[in-house]
């Protein structure tokens, strides 16, 4: 389950309206009653804490944030934005990774999730992962 201080505005999750599960970006958030407000592209709409999920850290989804990828001839694949740097193990093996940008690295020893990598992404370089600008 998601906890409600890891999610900031802009982070991509799952919403699930009365089953109807869809990928959606963080648009506002309500503190005080714990709510998010999620664009799931059909509609913006308030959820409750239960009614959201992590989106899992996939090839695709690294496409889709305009990552570029790069199998190393020691199997490991290297995904890269900008200046910005991700090395896993193997082929889609995100148990564990390695993060860069500039002089700082973090070592993430288990799986995250793609709001978890967001929020990586913009401590390092104070610019959110889907702004389209950052390359």
């Amino acid at each position: 389950m998601l906890k409600f201080q890891e999610i900031k505005t802009g982070d991509y999750v799952f919403a699930d309206n009365d089953g109807d599960k869809k990928r959606g970006e963080v648009t506002n958030l309500n503190n005080d009653e714990k709510q998010v407000c999620v664009d799931t592209g059909a509609q913006e709409f308030w959820y409750e804490m239960d009614q959201l999920s992590a989106l899992p850290i996939t090839d695709e989804e690294l496409t889709n944030l305009k990552f570029h990828k790069q199998v190393n001839e020691d199997g490991t694949v290297k995904y890269s934005k900008g200046a910005f740097r991700m090395l896993i193990p193997s082929q889609n093996d995100f148990s564990k990774m390695e993060i860069w940008y500039r002089d700082e690295k973090r070592h993430i020893t288990n799986a995250i999730s793609v709001h978890n990598l967001q929020n990586h992404f913009y401590e390092m370089t104070k610019v959110h992962l889907n702004d389209e600008s950052f390359d």
